[in-house]
Parts: C-alpha cells; structure tokens; sequence
C-alpha cells in the first residue's frame, strides 16, 4: 500500500497507488472517532486516534480536492471567525482559503476589529461570536484566552497559536513527515532550538503516535516544567523515548526529522541580543545532519531567519518547508470539517 512506500516518496510520487486505499466508490470508510462540536485548544486533549482521525481526513481532502479536482462544498451555509492578536501569512491563508474552498465565508478580525478583553469582556465577544458563527479560530498571546473563549463559547474553538501551544501547526508536520516516510511510529524527531509552543505541542503528542523526542535548547531556554513532566508521562505510557539535553549534536543523534523554529518570537523582539548570544551553536546545518540517520529530513514552520538554519539544509532536497507550509492547509481543512460536519473518509483508514 502507499503508506508503506519507502522513504523519499511524496505524495505526488505515489499518488497513483492512492487507489489501493480507496474504499468503495460511494461507501465513506467507518471510523469510531467522532470529534463534531468539540475544541482543538491542545493536542494534550486529543487521544492517538483522535489525532491519527484528522491526519485520515486531511489525507482524505488533499486527494479528493487537489489531486482529483472535486468540488467538496462540505462547510456550505457556514462562517468563521478568525481573531488575529498575532500577525500570519501561513496561518491566515491556510484557514481563509481553506474554509472558502469547502464553501464557507471565514471572517477575518484582526485588533483594529477585536479587542479581545477590552472593548468587550472575553465572555460577552464568544457569545455574540457564538451567536453569528459557526466557529472560532483564534490566535492570541495568553492560552487563558482561549481557554476562556472556549468555556463560554457554544461553538468550537481552535487554537491559531498561543505563547502555549501551536497545534495545527503540529498536525501539519505529521501529515508531512507520514507523506514522506510512509509512516510516523518508529521516526525520530530532533528539536534543536527554543523550547517554545510549537515544542510544547509536539510534546503533547508525538509519543502517542509512537515517536520518539530529542530536545537540546540552550539553558533557561528549556519547555516549561509542567509540559515536560507530561511528555515524560506520554514517553513512559507508549515506550517511547524522550531525551533532553544542551547539545545539539547529541539531540541531531540518529534522528530522522531535524526541527527548528524562529529563535524570536513575536513579542520577545527586546530580547534578540540576549537570545542571539544564547542560541550560538544552535544553527543547524549539514554538520548537524552528518549526526542524523541517514534518511535524514528538515522542517520549520516558517519564517525562516538564516541563523536558525543555514541556506544549505533549507533548500536541500531533505528540506520539507514548502511541503509543510501547504499542509497547513489540507489540515486546518480537515480540523474544521472534523469539528463541525459528521464527514467521513473516503480513503480507508492509513496504517500509522
């Protein structure tokens, strides 16, 4: 089947053994998994199925959509409110044309529009917005937040990246790596940078799908306890293996999946002298990877500063970023069509 084609082999590759998974024509494959009218605030709420559910259906709609050209207006007659605190390219385009392309009107509101707790308390903006829409995308400096958005709120809530967590960000990294690996137990992920929300929600959830975690962030710079402690949880549960170290190269060790992120997020700009200073040696580049498995790939979630990763690893051949940027896409797709159609698959269900 194709999900157990070897390395290297992308979708494109290997579209033409899709239909091995199909099931019958007219006959939407059965799953147990049933998340309508839930929230995504963090991956730490979503079991291995759960998660593996979303990669199905994101699969699901890059094969229908892209690759045989149908017209899937799943989310006719619905609307979106994206809340923007942070700016995006990758966010907001994945979401806006996303939710349009299946037939909805997502509604982009940005500070100027939304003041979230000041013009209006948290808990009267979700019920109006709860009142108007059918969901809400949310990125937002404080997880608390969202978590308020959420409990007032009587439509879903999807986290679009908090200083906590970046879950669709997570989920379209997975869908990356198992188009290219042909699968996700067994790989291991290098982390070699800040520990940061995107960190925190491959913590939340790469054991539960059977990989395994190297982290090496400089000192003061490591995820925050409380996530750690959970990861160490998850690693002991699904026998993975989950190391934490200050050396880059010991991380880079054996590892399929090298990853990065910006080393200055959006409102750390105070700190770039102090955090440029910290992360020297932090750089990944092809002496990094020569540590590796030889079957050795890159992600990073974008934007990219050259520091962070040199131009030789980010426009190799093993680089997946623009793979994984539109991902982002097929993902949020399938996050909001999980979350408010009863959908289901056409593909059988994937091995993972």
């Amino acid at each position: 089947s194709w999900w157990g084609a070897g390395p290297g082999l992308g979708l494109e590759q290997v579209g033409v053994r899709w239909t091995q998974l199909q099931a019958l024509p007219g006959e939407p494959a059965q799953t147990n998994v049933h998340l309508k009218g839930r929230d995504l605030l963090t991956l730490q709420n979503y079991t291995a199925e759960e998660i593996k559910y979303l990669l199905w259906v994101a699969s699901d709609l890059k094969r229908r959509i892209k690759h045989k050209g149908e017209y899937l207006p799943l989310l006719q007659g619905k609307s979106l409110a994206m809340i923007f605190e942070k700016r995006s390219t990758r966010t907001r385009l994945s979401t806006e044309t996303g939710f349009a392309l299946l037939g909805g009107h997502p509604c982009f509101l940005t500070t100027q529009d939304i003041h979230l707790g000041v013009n209006e308390s948290l808990t009267d903006t979700a019920r109006v917005l709860s009142g108007m829409t059918d969901a809400i995308l949310a990125r937002v400096y404080k997880q608390s937040d969202l978590d308020l958005l959420a409990k007032e709120a009587s439509i879903p809530v999807i986290n679009g990246l908090s200083d906590s967590y970046h879950p669709i960000q997570i989920v379209a990294d997975y869908l990356t790596l198992q188009e290219h690996y042909g699968r996700l137990n067994g790989l291991t992920i290098s982390w070699i940078g800040d520990g940061n929300n995107v960190l925190n929600s491959i913590m939340m959830s790469a054991a539960k799908l059977g990989m395994h975690l190297h982290v090496a962030t400089p000192k003061s710079f490591e995820p925050d306890h409380r996530i750690i402690k959970i990861a160490e949880q998850y690693s002991k549960e699904y026998g993975t293996k989950l190391l934490l170290t200050t050396d880059p190269l010991e991380a880079a060790s054996g590892a399929n999946v090298l990853v990065t992120d910006t080393w200055i997020s959006m409102g750390q700009e105070q700190e770039k002298i102090e955090r440029l200073r910290a992360f020297q040696g932090y750089q990944i580049t092809m002496q990094t990877a020569k540590a590796a498995a030889s079957d050795w790939t890159f992600l990073h979630c974008l934007p990219r500063k050259p520091e962070e990763v040199e131009d030789r690893v980010f426009y190799s051949s093993r680089s997946l970023v623009f793979q994984e940027a539109e991902n982002r896409k097929w993902t949020i797709m399938a996050v909001m069509v999980s979350l408010l159609t009863d959908y289901s698959p056409q593909l059988q269900k994937p091995t993972f």
